[in-house]
């Protein structure tokens, strides 16, 4: 894995970035329960609440807002999901001005969406729409209320704590990188319940590319998270209110509850095959290479790696992960699974893991980068275990069919052999 950093010469513009989201939403939304592990918080409550910064006033050095609350949402079913999300995304562009609307919406099939995302910082490969810290308190609110309500709790959860991950790093590391914390948002297509759309909002070890269509005989519509990019970076860190979080906890949890059910002879299998990425930016033919098949899996193992897979592929309701995972399943027998590095769940030891899954309906990566790429924290890891790119596609439904995965220039490819970046 190459782990590069920015090329020599170039420094960034100085812009402030919104740093009023570590106090504004990890804070209170991490009390949500799921894959963001917050130690500490109330991870049982009631799952309907709504939560609020701890001191329920901002502590952000930007000063652009006071602390607000975190609901939790409660779609269950593909539509309320695309009802909910149209709806806050609609609260959203009648907030802009006609000049902000013209940049934050995109035709359903333009091919800027396969290449306006990445892993790299957006110094460098510039992401599309509105960027959140060029907005007013109300618009970022409204923005983020998209993203509220696509996602599920434990979605949000890990979303929140790779965004205050990367603000953590422009507070507290060495990077030279001060676009940290700036995050976009952009539309593909006009929201609405009865046609396709695509949410893209990203930033920084963030791109998350969401095709809601909500037309179809059955009325029920359909979701796609396919592709999207989820990093960490540190794999733990203290937010403001000196709570811990860690949001992959969640990720590491499953996959390893997958690699302890199989047995020696299954695990050599395992760690023998061949570890594959298929990065941002690139063109793949989503080869499967050697390792460890479905088909050689017991129930239980199976319904374990879906378990793990639907950490990417269901980020949204109940129904939409039942349908992701049906097909998924149904192809499973020919999907292979690859794995390399520590075999047990202990980021005290060694440098982290590594591990592909590869079917006809699913591709999933997740790669330890051996490298700080310069956001080093003294005390803090932030290479090996501290520092992961992942990526989920989909062979036959990427952007849902809607555009053709174009190949990326420079950075936005992510590196020789894999995500790279920083």
């Amino acid at each position: 894995m190459n782990d590069t950093h920015e090329p020599t010469g170039i420094r960034p513009p100085r812009r402030r970035t919104a740093l009023w989201l570590t106090s504004t939403l990890l804070i209170g939304g991490l009390a949500l329960s799921g894959c963001a592990s917050v130690a500490g918080s109330d991870a049982g409550s009631d799952a309907d609440s709504t939560s609020s910064a701890a001191d329920g006033s901002s502590s952000s050095s930007t000063g652009l807002t006071d602390a607000a609350t975190i609901s939790t949402t409660d779609a269950t079913t593909t539509a309320e999901t695309i009802s909910a999300t149209t709806a806050a995304a609609e609260a959203f562009l009648a907030t802009l001005t006609d000049e902000q609307r013209e940049a934050v919406l995109y035709d359903y099939d333009d091919e800027t969406k396969t290449t306006s995302w990445s892993n790299f910082p957006v110094t460098f490969v510039e992401r599309a729409g509105l960027n959140l810290t060029d907005l007013s308190e109300e618009q970022q609110t409204a923005a983020l209320a998209v993203l509220e309500s696509l996602l599920s709790d434990d979605a949000y959860a890990t979303v929140l704590g790779i965004m205050g991950g990367d603000e953590y790093l422009l507070d507290n590391s060495s990077s030279t990188e001060e676009s940290l914390g700036q995050y976009s948002i952009a539309f593909f297509g006009d929201p609405t319940d009865s046609s396709a759309y695509e949410v893209q909002f990203g930033g920084h070890h963030l791109g998350i590319n969401a095709t809601l269509d909500g037309s179809g005989e059955s009325g029920a519509g359909a979701i796609t998270f396919a592709p999207t990019h989820l990093g960490v970076q540190p794999a733990v860190y203290t937010a403001a209110d000196g709570t811990e979080v860690q949001p992959f906890d969640g990720i590491y949890t499953e996959a390893f509850a997958f690699f302890d059910s199989l047995t020696a002879e299954q695990q050599a299998t395992l760690t023998s095959g061949d570890v594959s990425m298929c990065a941002p930016g690139d063109t793949c033919d989503f080869a499967t290479g050697a390792g460890l098949t479905g088909a050689d899996l017991t129930d239980g193992q199976s319904q374990l790696l879906l378990d793990l897979i639907a950490n990417w592929a269901g980020m949204a309701d109940e129904q939409t992960t039942a349908a992701e995972l049906a097909e998924i399943e149904a192809t499973l027998d020919t999907t292979v699974v690859a794995w390399s590095g520590e075999t047990t769940y202990d980021m005290s030891a060694g440098d982290g893991i590594s591990f592909s899954i590869s079917g006809p309906d699913v591709y999933v990566a997740f790669q330890a980068q051996n490298g700080s790429a310069g956001a080093d924290v003294e005390g803090v890891s932030t290479s090996g275990w501290g520092h992961v790119h992942t990526i989920y596609r989909d062979p036959t439904d990427d952007y849902a069919n809607s555009v053709t995965q174009q190949a990326a220039t420079g950075m936005a490819g992510g590196g020789a052999g894999g995500p790279g970046g920083s």
